[in-house]
């Protein structure tokens, strides 16, 4: 059987564009290495119309078929399950960049461009790009658009669903919807696009996106600051929104453990400070004046400074120390791994109860687990902690990974009582898709269900991935 779909999909994108066997290996894990998937074939579309040709074919004859990006994701939406018969679907040629119009300030990129290709063709049109994460080197836009994926700018930008005005997507049934729209009003019907985006691939695939360009700042002032507590993290942001304004890009947050963590493990990576503090903001402001930023930055930190809002700063005096501490806050989550095992929490909070939140999850992970290592670091502007907690010093890890749903149960009961969300920017997948029916509405899962019968009502795509 998996020997006839290989056939008839290489009838639509070429022999050397769909792989079996051992050619399969790099699709079938992703990077926490918690899910491992089986295959019929990995498909390899060159084009729009290929993708919808393949799920044409698919939807058809009854097969399923995963789409798949980057393979950065950290929720198991983009891997196979253990079956074999599941088509995955690759993206990673769909890598044309088919516009750029700096007049509209949009772009218009097919869904296997990396992010950080997408930046660098903005920068060229003397245009930002503003979505940021650590992995953009190797994410795609249409992975991005497709998990709704947050960063480091959504404090001045919104998520990524926030960035585009018009999608191009392939349905179950193997039509294409054109909808790559550049127009930032049109009030003719539902708006399609958000249909789409966030939804895993569950309800049609990005083919491409037409995202939105903004001026490229002409200057960027980034400090790292020590701090006591939350509560003065909290203090800090609405001081940096008073003063700096529209100019405040960036305000990420990470603990004391989090620091020494990136700085034991990171070859070059030293303290960023004279002093340790029990907490630490990545600040930056940006503006598209060349003068006058330095000034503003040295202005708000004064100001914290006589409030006794914040302990020590430094500002960035050249590119390679905006680098390192970039490096800091970027190399969190991969050089955790030296710790041991890391059970991980991905959640949103309103903005004043972050550190509420951290209060009270220290002490319910510490009854927990004795021992446990929590490392929070997160996006404090809009409320996202990471809140990742690293095993007990000398623990045995897989014994520790054991109890991943226990920990998750402990530190969610507090995400739910304070309003937030158990996903701010990773998405459900496989991962959290049990979990939904605790904390959704449950007219609104219904209301879900309702749309994948509507777009896929053969369960073509991505089955088992967020209900």
């Amino acid at each position: 059987m998996a020997q006839e779909i290989a056939q008839a999909l290489a009838a639509i994108v070429g022999d050397k564009y769909v792989l079996t066997g051992a050619d399969m290996a790099a699709y079938m894990n992703e990077p926490r290495d918690l899910w491992h998937g089986k295959a019929a074939c990995v498909v390899r579309p060159g084009s729009a119309q290929e993708v919808a040709a393949v799920l044409g074919y698919a939807d058809s004859h009854g097969l399923k078929v995963v789409p798949q990006g980057g393979n950065t994701g950290l929720v198991g939406g983009q891997i196979t399950d253990g079956s074999g018969s599941q088509i995955l679907l690759s993206l990673n040629r769909l890598d044309k960049i088919r516009e750029i119009d700096p007049a509209s300030n949009t772009m218009i990129v097919e869904a296997g461009v990396t992010l950080q290709k997408v930046q660098e063709a903005a920068e060229s049109a003397d245009r930002l790009f503003p979505l940021s994460l650590a992995a953009e080197g190797s994410c795609t836009i249409g992975g991005n658009l497709a998990s709704n994926a947050g960063g480091t700018a959504v404090l001045a930008y919104g998520n990524a669903r926030d960035l585009v005005t018009g999608l191009e997507v392939a349905l179950a049934d193997g039509k294409l919807l054109n909808n790559l729209s550049k127009l930032r009003k049109d009030n003719t019907g539902y708006d399609l696009k958000h249909i789409f985006m966030g939804s895993e691939g569950t309800l049609g695939v990005i083919t491409a996106a037409v995202v939105k360009l903004y001026p490229r700042p002409r200057a960027v002032e980034t400090a790292l600051i020590g701090l006591e507590s939350p509560e003065k993290c909290l203090e800090l942001l609405m001081l940096a929104q008073a003063m700096g304004g529209p100019d405040l890009k960036t305000f990420e947050f990470m603990s004391r453990f989090g620091i020494e963590i990136v700085v034991k493990h990171t070859d070059g990576a030293r303290e960023p400070l004279e002093a340790p503090h029990n907490w630490y903001v990545l600040l930056e402001l940006a503006s598209q004046s060349d003068a006058g930023l330095g000034d503003k930055m040295m202005a708000l930190l004064e100001a914290a400074f006589e409030k006794e809002v914040i302990e020590d700063a430094v500002v960035a005096a050249s590119l390679d120390q905006r680098k390192a501490f970039w490096t800091l806050r970027e190399n969190l989550s991969e050089k955790q791994k030296h710790e041991g095992g890391s059970i991980k929490h991905d959640v949103c909070l309103p903005v004043a109860m972050v550190p509420a939140f951290l209060a009270e999850a220290g002490p319910i992970v510490e009854k927990t687990i004795p021992g446990a290592r929590p490392v929070p670091f997160g996006h404090m502007g809009d409320g996202n902690v990471h809140y990742n907690v690293s095993q007990p010093v000398g623990a045995d890890k897989a014994e520790y990974l054991a109890r991943w749903e226990e920990l998750n149960a402990a530190v969610h009961a507090v995400v739910t009582r304070m309003n937030g969300s158990i996903s701010a920017e990773h998405g459900v997948g496989v991962l959290k898709r049990d979990l939904l029916p605790g904390v959704k509405d449950p007219v609104a899962l219904e209301v879900m269900r309702r749309m994948k019968t509507a777009l896929d009502p053969k369960g073509t795509l991505n089955p088992g991935k967020v209900l």
